[in-house]
């Protein structure tokens, strides 16, 4: 039986509670278990290699599965599935009816078939499909794969064949699957297409000035680009081309974890709409009211809803081409500034980098910062080789004049355990600054290690802080744990080739050297 969800919102809620697959919260939004699998399986994810992708995908950061492979687990999910009811539905990828894909979900679970109404674009009424998606995606948790069967690793399979167009999700209700292979599929295509795929958020100011805030988990880049004073346009998935941003989706999957109305109010009352999904949050049983503060079952809770729950997201996912584009890192070590201005080529090597520093879990005792680096601030996504995606943003900063920062959101004065993170108020703060352009002409200093030029007055914030090593007690100790991050860097960017352009923007480290502040950029 195939029960029919598209544009039906209230039907997958009611089946929500007929199925007993979660609870209502107070508030009315829909509680959710995942079980085991509080977070991506990246390594339960597999591409069919076959003529189509053997040369284009970057088989380094993705791993087969061979056709028939494929072709056997496809057979017996759909052999599974002819057993259950499945909640089928047709939905739109991107905002920008020129690159618009079609994406048909059959889902087991009534609260995925939500979930991707929430996330993705929900076709007006009157709207008319083509005969077959594009793309489809089937989804069956309860489905365990074999692995001596399925050419896959364990009983969880996210089995992608872009030829055909189609992906397999099994062994694992984490939603954020489905979300995520529809971005790898579109990261695959859109290049061939001439546009560039992102993984960023993007918000248009009052003049229509767009801006690009990319960034890894823990970076900012929801918190930051949803601003009560700029239309959002999305928070997640973007594509550039020749027409401008557009979202890929038409909802918001924000983390959860220490969410309070008083530093995020818009995301905090979208948590409570109904029809908001509330995955893997603590709920007390007595007042079903969701705890963001506990981190019991996962720091990875999740509330996905659609962005018409945030006052001032765009109607139409469509914007122009970006004036600013924003990296954004977390650096843990507390060596890099908190604000620097990126040349284009110095915007494309962080971008290939995608670096940010994360503390590692307190329950095996370990304190010291690690580094990230995630190619695109999206290797997990990104199917082809990252220069690929490199080349196309060096073009469009070219082609637009894109002004580049660096905003780090991370620690000063030492690293994790010593120094102090940088206050949210001084980000939002340095942020401002960025979108009206009031920094464009300086005054800067240029860094010695990583070349970037580094702002030595801001308005309202404290010059010592836009300067790290002057924020530390021992200069040398600076010294070291920059020279060790600028050495990260080189040993992580070794695999990329690069252009004489982006060679130029590579750091370089000051072992044994006093740090010098002033130096003139």
């Amino acid at each position: 039986m195939r029960l029919e969800t598209a544009r039906s919102p209230d039907k997958s809620e009611n089946n929500f509670m007929a199925n007993l697959e979660g609870l209502r919260t107070k508030a009315g939004s829909l509680a959710v278990d995942t079980g085991v699998h509080t977070g991506r399986s990246a390594r339960d994810k597999f591409i069919v290699r076959d003529e189509a992708t053997s040369r284009s995908v970057a088989w380094d950061s993705n791993q087969p599965m061979e056709p028939d492979a494929f072709e056997r687990l496809h057979a017996d999910m759909r052999s599974y599935a002819s057993s259950l009811d499945l909640y089928e539905q047709t939905l739109f990828a991107g905002a920008d009816p020129e690159h618009r894909t079609e994406v048909g979900v059959s889902t087991e679970l009534a609260w995925h078939a939500l979930f991707i109404q929430n996330l993705l674009i929900r076709p007006a009424a009157g709207v008319r499909f083509s005969s077959a998606p594009e793309l489809t995606i089937l989804v069956i948790p309860s489905f365990e794969a074999d692995p001596s069967r399925h050419g896959c690793r364990s009983n969880v399979v996210i089995a992608c064949d872009f030829s055909r167009g189609e992906v397999l999700i099994a062994g694992t209700a984490y939603a954020g699957e489905i979300k995520k292979a529809v971005f790898s599929y579109l990261n695959f295509v859109l290049p061939g297409r001439g546009v560039l795929p992102m993984h960023c958020a993007a918000n248009s100011g009052p003049k229509g000035d767009v801006a690009l805030f990319f960034g890894l988990s823990g970076t900012g880049k929801t918190t930051l680009s949803t601003d009560p004073d700029r239309t959002l346009v999305g928070d997640d998935e973007h594509g550039w081309g020749d027409r401008g941003v557009f979202n890929f989706e038409g909802g918001c999957y924000a983390k959860t974890f220490g969410l309070t109305r008083e530093r995020e109010p818009q995301i905090y009352q979208a948590t409570r709409m109904p029809g908001a999904i509330l995955e893997n949050v603590i709920i007390d049983k007595v007042t079903l009211e969701p705890d963001f503060a506990d981190s019991s079952k996962t720091e990875n809770g999740r509330a996905a809803f659609p962005l018409r729950f945030i006052p001032h997201a765009s109607p139409t996912g469509v914007a122009g081409h970006p004036s600013v584009i924003i990296l954004l890192t977390c650096d843990a070590f507390g060596v890099l500034p908190p604000l620097a201005k990126l040349t284009a080529s110095q915007a494309v090597y962080h971008f290939l980098s995608g670096y940010t520093a994360k503390v590692a879990g307190t329950e095996n005792g370990v304190s010291e910062p690690q580094a990230t680096f995630s190619a695109c601030f999206g290797a997990p996504f990104m199917a082809l080789e990252p220069t690929v995606y490199g080349r196309l943003l060096s073009e469009r900063i070219g082609a637009y004049g894109t002004d580049c920062w660096l905003l780090n959101t991370g620690w000063s004065g030492g690293p994790v355990g010593q120094g102090q993170r940088m206050p949210l108020s001084i980000t939002r703060l340095l942020l401002q600054h960025i979108l009206n352009r009031s920094l464009s002409e300086g005054p800067f200093r240029r860094d010695p290690r990583f070349g970037f030029a580094v702002p030595t007055a801001v308005p309202g914030v404290d010059p010592s802080l836009l300067d790290p090593a002057s924020t530390w007690q021992e200069a040398s100790a600076y010294a070291a744990a920059a020279d060790h991050l600028v050495q990260l860097f080189q040993q992580n960017f070794e695999r990329f080739g690069a252009d004489d352009g982006i060679r130029q923007a590579f750091p370089q480290p000051l072992a044994h050297q006093p740090h010098n502040s002033g130096l003139a950029g």
